[in-house]
């Protein structure tokens, strides 16, 4: 009896051994395990499109530095170049607008005459009390020549006040108001440059009538 049992039991343990057999083709065994993509990066991430590390978010390569992507960097004008000039330096004026008023003062009688010349060449001669006593035209020749002597004066770079030169008794005062600028000098100490302006002027007294 003790040997069928032990025959009966080999053959029970054969069958179970048997049944749990490797799975087929078709079988429900474990399936290979996937490859994982690198830490910290997308798989889903464009060509040529680097990601940012630890977040995965793609960057733009055509952002410029300093700027937002997608804006341009915006250049300031540029500034004016060199040193400011006066705005009127140079400039011809109006036929209208006074070109040069020159004043004298002294000479035998202490008198004061004012000679106003406008741009056009018009003047008009004025008293001590600024009173009109005379007026007419320069001829477009005169009027040049005044405007070449007026220029080569150079009243920017005058001292408004000169002394020094030779004591002239009952002699002239002047002063000289051109372009913005006003320079003062006595009859001795007159650079040659404003006496050829005074060559170039109207007489201060004895005017006539403009017809």
């Amino acid at each position: 009896m003790r040997a069928l049992r032990a025959v009966a039991v080999a053959v029970l343990s054969a069958a179970a051994l048997a049944g749990c057999g490797p799975a087929g083709a078709g079988g429900d065994g474990d399936a290979a395990p996937k490859g994982s993509t690198a830490p910290g990066t997308s798989a889903s991430a464009g060509a040529g499109a680097p990601a940012d590390p630890g977040t995965g978010a793609t960057t733009s390569p055509t952002a410029a530095p300093g700027t937002s992507p997608g804006t341009s960097p915006v250049t300031s004008p540029s500034a004016g170049t060199g040193g400011s000039t006066s705005p009127t330096a140079g400039r011809v004026p109006a036929p209208g607008e006074t070109l040069v008023r020159v004043t004298r003062t002294g000479g035998f009688a202490g008198r004061t005459h004012t000679l106003v010349v406008k741009g056009d060449g018009s003047w008009t001669q004025l008293d001590g009390e600024a009173r009109p006593k005379g007026t007419g035209k320069l001829s477009e020749a005169g009027l040049t020549g005044l405007r070449t002597a007026l220029r080569e004066a150079d009243f920017a770079r005058l001292p408004r006040i000169a002394t020094g030169g030779p004591t002239i008794y009952d002699g002239y005062s002047y002063v000289f108001v051109h372009d913005g600028h006003e320079v003062s000098r006595d009859q001795g100490s007159l650079p040659a440059s404003l006496t050829k302006v005074l060559d170039a002027l109207p007489p201060f007294t004895g005017g006539q009538d403009a017809p």
